[in-house]
């Protein structure tokens, strides 16, 4: 991250040029899973992000993009509902790479009643 400074302590660059978060998205190895909450509530879980990552900002966007709520927490994302069809391309587009991220399609989130 950035520093009051102007120049960046891990990179070196100065503010206004730091590549940190370019970097950590392409490095970053994203796991996408579902979670059962109170009541058969349903949330995605993104997790993997690297620590140069703003995930209050992440996650402001991906709520934003999905329509949906969710916080980022303990070094994760949760989106209210299950985004896992969508979140792909949604994070490519926002620089991620398709490559990296990893969706878990092992549970289902299907409501019957």
């Amino acid at each position: 991250m950035p520093d009051e400074g102007g120049i960046c302590p891990n990179c070196g660059l100065p503010q206004d040029l730091c590549v940190c978060e370019t970097i950590a998205q392409e490095e970053a190895r994203i796991t996408v899973n579902i979670e059962r909450r109170k009541w058969g509530r349903v949330y995605t879980v993104v997790e993997g992000f690297d620590k140069n990552i703003d995930l209050g900002d992440l996650a402001s966007k991906l709520k934003s993009k999905l329509a949906c709520g969710g916080a980022a927490k303990h070094g994760h994302i949760e989106l209210q509902g299950d985004h896992r069809g969508t979140i792909k391309d949604v994070l490519s587009k926002m620089g991620f790479p398709e490559e990296q991220i990893v969706i878990d399609w092992s549970q289902s989130s299907s409501r019957r009643r």
